[in-house]
């Protein structure tokens, strides 16, 4: 299954009662989708080097679900890899006093991206015509008698398709992701948080009230999408029961939306390019041969990475995943795996290149790792995976006391 089968760009009707909570496509389990998530995870980050470059083209990821449906989860995996300085994320909470007292749309103009950038809504918009519907908060709106005598949801529904029409027409795409997570499976990760005292600070009882009102926000995600989804700006509605295919999924859209963008870096004219190559060979001279070959290497000199300004870390790891983009297929992803086992995500693209690298014998596949359920009903890594992962860290550690002697 493609992620057209989870689209709706207001030609179809999606009904919320049909949907597969716990669909998982063509996988049977995670295994099978980690290489396709890796390798979606390098596109992206290419891709994303080029809009920042590019600056003709602002993206927005929207966010909306219910509680515990996996948003940051899905944000710090997917997203995490990307240059910091190109993206930014907004988690839209209860507005002020100050952002009540203009219209609904008001505070999200100062989130809209640059051109050239990325911003995701962690929540968004969308929230008054679900929660805001779901309560009628807009009966307690301080407005004329006029706004109030007509149909204020249905307004907005219009009124969000003309903005996001006009953000779309002036350079910014839309793209909007609804998490669908069942009412059993989210019931389970609410047991999951009360249960883990590392979790407790992710639940409320305010989480808990809301699920009452379970059936009227179901009413309302329905109606929002049918209501709302555009050719330009349209809706994703992604199975969330099951986290690994969920994330799988966002990356599957991210990476689409960004290769039909498909940014490029911007051409130089030849006048230019003749005097940069002028520039650069003064740049030589002025440092002598044996001085332009110590700056080429500077950068590996540094021991500890926090000690070397950011431009440069970034520069190193650009250069690093172009290098082992091969190694990584060939390595048939096994720490990767571990990795993504370990962890139940990537940190960066570094973290990858190193476990990879560490790899003696890069031809060889490994074995899917057994499987067992932790209290997240997530899989856990056997012991033969924790020992390969106390190695790795046992050597990174051996690494830092050599780089402190010296």
């Amino acid at each position: 299954m493609g992620i057209a089968d989870y689209a709706y760009k207001g030609k179809r009707r999606f009904n919320i009662a049909k949907f597969d909570c716990a669909d998982t496509g063509e996988f049977t389990n995670r295994d099978e989708a980690v290489n396709e998530f890796v390798e979606n995870l390098l596109v992206i980050n290419k891709k994303q080097q080029k809009l920042y470059s590019e600056r003709k083209e602002g993206v927005i990821f929207v966010f909306q679900a219910m509680d515990a449906a996996g948003k940051d989860g899905v944000i710090r995996t997917v997203f995490a890899t990307l240059s910091p300085h190109g993206v930014k994320e907004y988690c839209f909470k209860v507005p002020s006093s100050e952002e009540k007292s203009h219209d609904f749309l008001w505070r999200f103009w100062s989130a809209l991206p640059a051109r050239g950038f990325i911003s995701i809504f962690n929540r968004s918009y969308y929230e008054d015509v679900l929660v805001g519907k779901v309560h009628e908060f807009y009966k307690n709106d301080v407005v004329p008698d006029r706004v109030k005598e007509s149909d204020v949801i249905e307004n907005r529904y219009r009124q969000i398709v003309d903005f996001e029409r006009y953000l779309y027409q002036t350079g910014t795409r839309v793209v909007k992701i609804f998490l669908n997570v069942s009412k059993e499976e989210q019931a389970r990760r609410f047991i999951s948080r009360i249960d883990v005292q590392r979790k407790n600070w992710k639940v409320s009882s305010n989480d808990l009230k809301e699920r009452e009102y379970w059936d009227k926000y179901m009413e309302a995600f329905e109606t929002m999408i049918n209501k709302t989804s555009t050719t330009h700006s349209p809706w994703y509605v992604v199975p969330a029961d099951h986290k690994w295919f969920a994330r799988l999924l966002v990356s599957r859209i991210v990476k689409k939306t960004l290769e039909e963008i498909n940014p490029q870096y911007p051409p130089l004219d030849e006048e230019t390019k003749a005097a940069l190559q002028e520039y650069r060979a003064k740049l030589i001279d002025s440092l002598g041969k044996e001085g332009y070959h110590e700056q080429e290497k500077q950068p590996k000199e540094f021991a500890d990475p926090s000690l070397v300004p950011a431009e440069l870390i970034q520069q190193e790891a650009l250069k690093k995943q172009q290098e082992a983009d091969e190694r990584i297929k060939k390595a048939g992803f096994k720490k990767v795996r571990e990795l993504l086992a370990e962890n139940y995500m990537i940190n960066s693209m570094q973290e990858i290149m190193d476990a990879i690298a560490a790899q003696e014998d890069v031809h060889e596949e490994a074995p899917p790792p057994k499987e067992e359920e932790d209290d997240d009903g997530q899989d856990r890594p056997t012991e033969e995976i924790r020992r390969g992962m106390r190695e790795i860290d046992a050597r990174m550690e051996e690494i830092e006391e050599e780089n402190k002697g010296e």
